[in-house]
């Protein structure tokens, strides 16, 4: 694969219609237009458009292609949703044509089953920042026998320049595997080539970890932080937008070890897979906290891993042995 196939080409086109629509509606429904699914989290009209978007186009140029998406249409043609719906409608329009029950059908082209070769999507990966005005990231990745092969991730609200972090901008991430990983802007110009930091010393290093403290533990994060030596506050930010900070050199490693009071809690695909390749093909290392490589092969959930790991590489089994507590 390259930068000129297919692929690279429809996957780039759709996730930066879809970053187009996120902002829209972020400036127009500051706050609002969400409803809560059925495990009680948030889903937003940026949600629903992005995913509608994305999906549409893949499967206009891949129709035989397995679409893994977090979202479905069923909370959204709920009677009581039609105002949602409507939003909805009203903002994939202004990119794409197609009627409510067009859009809400090419959300349902997701589906939970994995392929050999299948996408997986998360049209707005941290939804709680979307809603605060902070991070998110739209997460789109290919995945073939098991391996991530190309990865996406727009971040429309992060600042381009770790020495600028007040002019915010947006950019967007993308991998391909044996090909490099790179930055660029969300109008397509200022393109760089990633690597990763390459601080030897952990008392040097920063990490970065979620802000939310659902499935994460945050009080262990500081006590490894602590064995490390390490005195620089972490960077606490949301979405799989950190992966993308790694890769750029700007945090040493990414933490994300699940809370205490859940230790059977497993990661959804569509959270990781996208931002690993770009992690990895900047010189990081992936793995969970067991150090084991991610698995993308067992559905939705990531069964076989515990928590997650993301480093320069050169600190990886470092972190590894100081998680041992």
């Amino acid at each position: 694969m390259n930068e000129n196939s297919l692929e690279v080409v429809t996957a780039l086109q759709a996730i930066t219609i879809a970053s187009a629509l996120c902002e829209e509606v972020r400036r127009e429904l500051p706050g609002k237009g969400s409803i809560l699914k059925s495990d009680r989290s948030p889903v937003t009209v940026a949600d629903y458009g992005s995913q509608a978007i994305i999906c549409k186009l893949i499967k206009e140029k891949f129709p035989y292609d397995v679409i893994v998406a977090e979202e479905d249409s069923t909370e959204l043609r709920r009677p009581n949703h039609s105002a949602v719906l409507d939003q909805v409608t009203h903002h994939v329009n202004h990119f794409l044509r197609g009627s409510s029950e067009d859009i809400s059908s090419w959300i349902d082209f997701s589906c939970h089953s994995t392929e050999d070769r299948f996408w997986t999507l998360d049209p707005i990966d941290g939804t709680k920042g979307f809603l605060r005005g902070d991070q998110y990231a739209i997460a789109l990745a290919l995945i073939e026998n098991g391996v991530v092969t190309l990865g996406l991730m727009a971040c429309p609200n992060l600042y381009v320049d770790k020495d600028q972090p007040n002019r915010k901008g947006g950019c967007l991430f993308f991998a391909i595997r044996g090909k490099g990983s790179f930055q660029v802007n969300m109008d397509g110009g200022g393109r760089k080539t990633l690597t990763v930091s390459r601080v030897e010393n952990p008392s040097e290093a920063s990490f970065t970890e979620s802000v939310e403290s659902d499935h994460t533990d945050h009080l262990f994060h500081q006590r490894v932080a602590q064995k490390l030596h390490i005195t620089k506050p972490s960077l606490r930010m949301d979405s799989q937008a950190k992966y993308g900070i790694v890769a750029r050199g700007e945090a040493t490693f990414y933490l994300r070890a699940p809370s205490a009071s859940e230790p059977d809690y497993r990661e959804n695909i569509w959270d990781h897979a996208a931002g690993s390749i770009i992690a990895e093909e900047a010189g990081g290392k992936v793995t969970d906290t067991w150090g084991q490589p991610l698995d993308f092969t067992s559905g939705v959930k990531m069964k076989k891993n515990h928590g997650v790991v993301v480093t320069n590489g050169i600190l990886h089994d470092i972190v590894l042995e100081a998680l041992e507590m």
